[in-house]
């Protein structure tokens, strides 16, 4: 298959290499080249698909183009040993008829029975430490090495499709949902302090009132003769005590 044809797909890069931090979704990208004069209709599959999203993970390279493939990893609750990543990824490319469509692009084309020259192409997954960026060095020894002597290696693996679009979007968007209740709380919250900012403006002003009304019935009480002064007082203790209610309040 693949090893025996010419490359219908240039893939950069052949290591997909992953920032990890735990408990964050981190992403990487690979470009995929068409040199020919073919349009490639192209899918990706994974040894491990409820982990990452890949967008898009099927479609159509033009002649003489590239196209950018997204892929993401899930948050990780944890590392694994040594940073060692077992995880494979597969592209699987093949020419198509011009005016396919990317709907068109089915697993079915990429089987021995399609009697399709199918090209595939196998990338490692390897963590790397966010704070460090690998060291020239080491990238240079790992150039050297030849992508299709891996092709041999490991073709037991189980290679799946990874979810449709709208399936594989929803753990992404799952953050943004959350956001979304947090903006809800933060506006019932922000409701009822302005409603109970409103209350007590109101006991201010009735408590204002009050006193007035207070100051004047005083006012009053010095102006009266002594029996009529009781009447007044007990109107005063009364309205007194009504304001301590309010302001208790």
């Amino acid at each position: 298959m693949g090893s025996d044809s010419k490359d219908l797909l240039e893939i950069e890069p052949l290591e997909l290499r992953f920032p990890f931090e735990t408990k964050k979704q981190i992403s990487c990208s690979m470009q995929l080249t068409n040199r020919t004069d073919d349009y490639i209709g192209f899918k990706v599959k994974t040894t491990s698909p409820k982990k990452y999203c890949v967008r898009p993970n099927s479609g159509i390279v033009p002649p003489r183009s590239t196209s950018d493939v997204i892929v993401t990893m899930q948050a990780q609750k944890e590392a694994p040993p040594d940073m060692q990543c077992k995880d494979k990824f597969l592209v699987q490319s093949v020419v198509v008829a011009e005016g396919t469509l990317v709907k068109d692009i089915t697993g079915d084309m990429f089987t021995k029975e399609s009697g399709n020259v199918v090209d595939e192409v196998k990338l490692k997954v390897v963590y790397v430490p966010p704070p460090k960026p690998p060291s020239p060095v080491r990238e240079g020894s790992e150039e050297g090495s030849s992508p299709r002597a891996s092709l041999s290696d490991g073709s037991n693996l189980n290679y799946q499709e990874m979810q449709t679009t709208r399936e594989s979007d929803e753990p992404l968007f799952s953050a943004v949902k959350t956001h979304k209740d947090q903006e809800d709380y933060t506006s019932e919250t922000s409701a009822l302090i302005s409603k109970l900012t409103e209350e007590r403006n109101s006991a201010i002003q009735q408590n204002k009132k009050l006193r007035e009304e207070l100051d004047l019935l005083r006012r009053e009480v010095s102006k009266q003769n002594g029996g009529f002064s009781f009447v007044v007082v007990v109107a005063i203790a009364l309205l007194g005590m009504l304001l301590g209610y309010i302001m208790k309040r």
